[in-house]
């Protein structure tokens, strides 16, 4: 019989029940039992099995899908630094301590209580190394090809053969001035997005330690005895090679493939896989007599958790996979988890390449120019979103476009880079002035005037007001003059979205924490479900690097309560 919790999301997200409270170990009836039970397997839960495993514990993973969740959808790009081999063959002398400076004004917590502490983050500057190097020992691979090292212009994704770039603001002056730029964007060595690449090889790993992994199968709730000790927890598994579980399946592989171009149809294709689930799940109890880890993703989604905590990043393009729907932040919240940084998401409006689109300016709805347009990004996004109704576009003039066309016809780019870019040249809004201009896209006239001579005026004199390097400034001169249509809602240049925030751990252990800021017997949290590294802003690379610091953070945390739980 369906769980009481089997009202059909719309978007097809998990429902969680309230947890199963029970007197004791000996009053349920187990199907299995393990000492550590990870829930999600993505890099975090990956890392996270891996960790507890061979720590000595007896690990099972319950995975709703098949598998990869939004790393195996991902470009592979791992935030890493410190001096790594991969940075020191290609001449850069980086040092933890110079990215610690780096990501302390990047992402850290500013004095916000909420916010991951300097000494986790310099622990995490201080492992980045060691995180490489533990990767490469299982197979993955971040080599650049020798002709390619330090050549690589700004871009949002490097080509195939450069595996080590700037994924960040290290170079923009403002964070060179901090600390001396290194680029610390590995990228897995792979055929295009790389994050397939990355999970088979964590995997592979999981195999070859024979960790069990069971497979659609969706955990909806907890499992806790009188003192709200985590004991397990209830999932709800379709036969393995059962119709049902062929048809579910099917039904995931087309919403996926259907998402990016079809959203609304791809969540009625969840919505199905949901209700097969709920009708055909067969419902079975798992004893974690160590510990649970919760790494099943963020939330964006979850349609009614980003309208409650990030309204404004409703409009945004959901990246990630079908599991990033918050059940593991739900599962921790349903037995007294506290959270945190829910508000928080990282909006991508990446404007490189083409690599002369951050001449241009950026302005909001008004004709006001915002940003520095040679940041990473997410800035660009999030400041667009935060603090502009999610509505911008980029000003550029006859000689940008005729370059940036250029480029995107024959400058090698990727055809995700390449087609939206010309798609929105092409056919962008013209005017021989910034005024006619602005009156085509309903903005003050007087104020985009006003930007444009502000910014031509900075650029003949090499000083821009915003702090964009000389080599980014251009005069925009040369009419006509285009609107590119950068805004949050665009259908034909998409701003993808993640969710940072979640459940509030210890950050010695990975421990969930509760509203007093007490450990939860029994409970972790890693990756995205979790607050971490990249919960306060984002660089590419920084979600996966921290997702597989957690994930083994959590799993060797987990692996070792033994003798906590026989001594209470």
């Amino acid at each position: 019989m369906p769980t009481p919790a089997s009202a059909t999301a719309a978007d097809g997200s998990l429902p969680i029940d309230a947890p199963l409270v029970v007197d004791s170990d000996g009053a349920v009836d187990w199907r299995w039992r393990c000492d550590v039970l990870v829930v999600g397997y993505g890099a975090a839960g990956a890392s996270a099995a891996i960790a507890a495993q061979e720590a000595g514990a007896r690990t099972l993973i319950a995975e709703r899908f098949d598998g990869g969740g939004a790393t195996a959808k991902s470009g592979g790009i791992v935030y890493a630094g410190g001096g790594t081999a991969q940075q020191r063959r290609a001449g850069y002398a980086d040092t933890p301590e110079a990215m610690f400076r780096y990501l302390q004004l990047e992402c850290g917590s500013h004095g916000d209580d909420n916010a991951v502490a300097d000494g986790t983050l310099r622990r995490f500057c201080e492992d980045s190394v060691g995180l490489v190097a533990w990767l490469e020992s299982i197979g993955v691979r971040f080599d650049s090809d020798p002709q390619y090292e330090k050549t690589q212009p700004k871009t949002s994704y490097p080509k195939d053969g450069i595996y080590l770039y700037y994924s960040g603001n290290e170079a923009v002056k403002e964070y060179a001035a901090v600390a001396e730029p290194a680029p610390r964007g590995h990228r897995v060595r792979g055929s295009f997005l790389s994050g397939r690449t990355l999970f088979e090889a964590l995997r592979a790993r999981v195999d070859a330690l024979g960790i069990r992994t069971l497979r659609q199968s969706g955990v909806r709730r907890l499992v806790v005895d009188r003192r709200n000790q985590v004991l397990g927890a209830e999932l709800w598994q379709l036969p393995a090679d059962s119709p049902a579980a062929r048809r579910h399946a099917r039904l995931m592989r087309r919403a996926e493939a259907l998402h990016n171009i079809a959203p609304r149809w791809a969540d009625r294709l969840r919505a199905r896989a949901l209700q097969i689930e709920t009708a055909q799940g067969d419902r079975a109890l798992v004893r974690a007599q160590r510990g649970v880890v919760l790494s099943t993703g963020g939330f964006i989604f979850n349609r009614a958790m980003v309208a409650q905590h990030a309204p404004k990043y409703t409009m945004t393009m959901r990246l990630g996979a079908t599991g990033c729907d918050g059940s593991g932040i739900r599962l921790g919240q349903s037995v007294g988890a506290s959270v945190a940084r829910l508000d928080k998401v990282s909006a991508w409006r990446f404007i490189n390449p083409p690599s002369v689109w951050p001449q241009g300016i950026a302005v909001d709805a008004g004709g006001e120019r915002f940003c520095n347009e040679q940041v990473y990004g997410a800035k660009l996004g999030v400041q667009m979103c935060e603090q502009h109704g999610g509505r911008a576009w980029l000003i550029i003039d006859k000689a940008l476009r005729r370059k940036a066309i250029r480029e995107a016809l024959f400058g090698g780019l990727w055809a995700f880079q390449s087609m939206p870019a010309l798609f929105l040249m092409l056919f962008a809004p013209r005017a021989r002035s910034p005024e006619a201009l602005a009156a085509k896209i309903g903005m003050p006239p007087a104020a985009l005037r006003q930007s444009v001579e502000r910014y031509n005026d900075g650029a003949r004199r090499k000083q821009d007001a915003l702090g964009k390097s000389a080599a980014y400034l251009a005069e925009l001169a040369q009419a006509p003059y285009y609107a590119l249509d950068l805004s949050a809602d665009s259908k034909t240049f998409p701003c993808p979205a993640i969710t940072l925030g979640g459940l509030r751990v210890n950050e010695a252990s990975g421990a969930v924490l509760d509203a007093q800021g007490l450990d939860i017997g029994g409970l972790y949290a890693a990756g995205r479900s979790a607050v971490g590294i990249a919960s306060n802003s984002y660089v590419s690379g920084l979600s996966l690097a921290d997702c597989l610091w957690s994930g083994r953070r959590a799993g060797r945390a987990a692996a070792g309560l033994a003798g906590l739980q026989a001594a209470a």
